[in-house]
Formats: structure tokens, C-alpha cells, sequence
């Protein structure tokens, strides 16, 4: 997800990101629970070590849980945490993994509304 600069005869990308490798990481998990380490190192073209440490960053600020199934892993994600920079501190990882694609679960909205209206909402 890096922006294109137009030139004449071509695109080239820019060296920046617009869009984190951590913000890159959930965004895929949340649309692939499922995925491995493996396939997340070759959508987002880092090392499957970073993708581990970014993973493990996640989990460790309770933005996401690995739920085991069998052999494989399944990831959760926890769309009520609001995002972990001064100037969004405001906004939920829901709200900014809407607006990269994701579609919320009914379940989700319905203890996100009870949160918006002053009520706790059920863990």
C-alpha cells in the first residue's frame, strides 16, 4: 500500500509508507483471521520475523488474540481499542480498519453502540 508517484513514462513508488507495517499487518488480519505468518510476509513484502514481532506487538497491546484451531492459528481482533497515537487517540482500530475495507461483525456493532450511548458493553 505505498502511493504512487506518477512520471512521465511510467509509476515509480516513493521509499515511504503511507499506511504502517503494523496498520498493514491487522488490516489483513482482520479481513483473513486465518492467514498465516507465512502469507502475511508475502502480501506485505516484509521478513516472516517482522511479521512475528508485529504480531506479537498486537497481541501484546490487546489488539488482537490467537485463538488455536488445531495446527493452525485463528486471530480476533479487538475493534474497541482506539488507536495508539496522540493525535487519533480518539478513534477506535474498528473505525480505521472500516475506512481500509473491513466490514464489522453485527455482534461488534451492537456492543460498540452500547460503549457510544454510555453503557459498558459486555466483555
Amino acid at each position: 500500500m505505498v502511493a504512487p508517484n506518477f512520471e512521465e513514462g511510467g509509476v515509480t513508488m516513493p521509499g515511504w509508507k503511507f499506511v504502517t507495517n503494523h496498520a498493514l499487518v491487522l488490516c489483513q488480519i482482520a479481513q483473513q483471521p486465518r492467514i498465516t505468518i507465512r502469507e502475511l510476509s508475502l502480501t506485505i513484502g516484509i521478513t516472516e520475523k517482522a511479521i512475528h514481532r508485529i504480531i506479537t506487538d498486537l497481541e501484546a497491546d490487546g489488539y488482537v488474540t490467537k485463538i488455536r484451531e488445531g495446527r493452525r492459528l485463528r486471530y480476533r481482533i479487538n475493534p474497541d481499542l482506539y488507536l495508539p497515537d496522540e493525535m487519533l487517540q480518539d478513534k477506535a482500530v474498528g473505525d480505521f480498519l472500516e475506512v481500509l475495507g473491513w466490514k464489522r461483525r453485527r455482534g461488534q456493532m451492537r456492543r460498540r453502540e452500547l460503549v457510544a450511548v454510555g453503557e459498558k458493553a459486555a466483555p
